[in-house]
């Protein structure tokens, strides 16, 4: 039996397949509101407003004695309620408190992460024939309702001015079954756990976790874990992927939910006609039920590759969550003998007609979108469009003696601060914004389609990104293979605050996810893929973006672009 709904003091997941509101009298006799309301009081007093909690005060039961109220303002006038009992009256006395109360209770709920859930095939005596998205949509009407309906009788007069906010659900799962494990007997414990069918999401959406930067790699087990894991249908959801060619099913624990919604705007999702009993070749437990560091297992027999990262506050940021999908691709795109390229790439198209593929590769903080949003500013009409291959992780592929590249995501994971003033805002509607007031505040956002990234596209030019160098040279051009290895293996830069790490550091070929656990592996490939760059005469060189020079953050990216815009106007494909 699945549970109506989930509380804790930071989210609430209301199940609308067990139990949906129709009237604004079933929203406050409703169970959740009770619990909603309790938790209220009990942040009420942790702020000590003396004010609003002598108001509570006055009656002893104020969990009840307010839902009651409340009710009754429903349905009665001010003084009709007042005339019910002592206590009524004594609260109705202060209505400008009272509203004050209200209005703060309002805002309580509205700051909680309020998530939806609905089975495909839903209960119709509890939803009867509402769609999705009707559901969610009538949800949000009902909720602004009952705080309309409280507050203006409450303030003795009809609001002018209405704001029609996201009151009620700020994102939405429909789930469904996926039979999948029925023919590999080592994966029944994931048998029942419910697959995403539908996202639905109520712009603007803000997500806070405990964590905001991510620490460390990810190192390869010898041990299948997963197969001796227990997992509570009522826990956990399928997120069903795209990352590059490989087909990702990521589980993960509700208290995650919004790392798993925000998975919605950087991989392209799967509908479950595709993949209805399909074995995924990637599988990421998100909040595993384990001790231990986050880590992988490539399981030869099924041929899936498996990571686990173990439950609790450490791994509360969502970074955990894209790198280790990317790690898991990286390792299998590795051992079918492509590159996994850590860094940025655009297929632009200048306004005289022609077009060209640039590559930035470097470790995270280096500057690598940066310098190509600044390409677009720089460049202005010059450039007709700008379309992104990859924005973080792509691959590279030798076809027909060219290095073609293809890319993993269809969205970005980005700095707010390291974004030109202004870029977020216009994208705010379809944004996700995570922890935007502190230090390495981010937004994941679509920038592409899964056909776009996965066409391919020969390279033009390929530079490591230097946050740190202060040379006034802008690009240094490499003219043989190895001088340019070195430099691209050596993969240092000065950590951004993007991670944990401080000041120059370095990881091998600026990826730390697949290539530095495979070295032994990724050396040829290096070899292959620069001697087929050089052979095909390919710039190849080294950027000095100086985003981690002080002062110059904005002034690097912005000299680069002015190079890289005068080298593909002369660039002749």
């Amino acid at each position: 039996m699945e549970e109506k709904y989930i509380l804790n003091d930071k989210s609430i997941i209301i199940n609308f397949s067990e139990s949906y509101c129709k009237t604004e009298s079933e929203v406050l006799s409703s169970d959740a509101f009770a619990r909603v309301w309790e938790g209220y009081l009990k942040h009420l007093n942790r702020t000590k407003n003396e004010t609003l909690i002598s108001l509570i005060k006055i009656v002893r039961n104020p969990v009840k004695s307010y839902i009651n109220m409340f009710k009754f303002l429903l349905s009665f006038s001010i003084k009709e309620v007042m005339e019910m009992s002592d206590a009524y009256k004594k609260i109705l006395l202060q209505h400008e408190n009272l509203y004050v109360l209200v209005e703060n209770f309002y805002d309580y709920w509205r700051h909680l992460e309020r998530y939806g859930l609905m089975r495909s095939e839903a209960n119709r005596n509890s939803l009867e024939s509402l769609s999705f998205i009707e559901a969610n949509e009538e949800f949000n009407a009902l909720i602004l309702k009952v705080y309309r309906s409280i507050s203006q009788k409450v303030q003795g007069t009809n609001f002018h001015i209405y704001r029609q906010l996201a009151a009620g659900i700020n994102a939405s799962l429909s789930i469904c079954d996926n039979t999948w494990t029925k023919n590999y007997p080592l994966y029944q414990n994931l048998a029942g756990l419910p697959f995403i069918d539908s996202v639905l999401i109520k712009p603007t959406f803000i997500s806070y976790s405990r964590r905001n930067t991510r620490t460390g790699t990810y190192y390869e087990t010898d041990v299948n874990e997963l197969a001796s894991l227990n997992f509570d249908v009522n826990d956990w959801y399928c997120y069903p992927a795209h990352v590059g060619a490989s087909l990702a099913y990521v589980y993960f624990h509700r208290d995650y939910m919004s790392h798993g919604i925000a998975l919605s705007n950087l991989f392209e999702f799967v509908h479950m006609d595709e993949i209805s009993g399909k074995k995924p070749d990637l599988i990421y437990i998100f909040g595993a039920p384990i001790e231990g560091k986050s880590r992988y297992y490539y399981d030869k027999e099924n041929d899936i590759y498996i990571g686990l990262a173990p439950y609790g506050e450490e791994i509360d940021y969502f970074g955990y969550m894209k790198k280790m999908l990317l790690t898991l691709h990286n390792v299998k795109q590795i051992k079918h003998g492509f590159l996994p390229i850590h860094g940025a790439c655009q297929n632009i198209t200048l306004k005289n007609g022609k077009k060209k593929t640039v590559v930035l590769i470097g470790d995270s903080g280096a500057g690598k979108s940066e310098s190509l949003e600044a390409l677009r500013m720089v460049a202005g009409k010059n450039i007709v469009s700008m379309q992104t291959v990859f924005d973080d992780m792509g691959t590279f592929k030798i076809e027909n003696g060219k290095v073609m590249a293809y890319g993993t995501e269809t969205g970005a994971f980005v700095r707010l601060d390291d974004l030109e003033n202004g870029y977020a805002y216009k994208e705010m509607d379809r944004a996700i914004f995570l922890n935007p007031d502190k230090v390495n505040s981010r937004i994941v956002l679509p920038v592409s389609t899964y056909p776009q990234i996965m066409k391919g596209y020969e390279v033009d030019m390929v530079f490591y990104a230097n946050n740190y160098n202060t040379d006034k040279e802008v690009v240094h051009l490499f003219d043989n293979v190895e001088d340019a290895i070195n430099c691209f293996k050596a993969g240092a830069r000065v950590a951004k605050g993007t991670t944990s790490e401080k000041g120059l550091v370095t990881s091998y070929f600026a990826n730390p996810f697949g290539p530095t656990q495979n070295q032994e592996l990724c050396n040829p490939l290096l070899d292959e893929y620069f001697t087929c760059l050089f052979k095909t005469h390919k710039p190849v060189g080294e950027i000095h973006t100086r985003l981690a020079v002080p002062g110059l953050e904005h002034e690097g990216p912005h000299n680069v672009a002015k190079y890289l815009f005068k080298v593909l106007d002369q660039h002749e494909k």
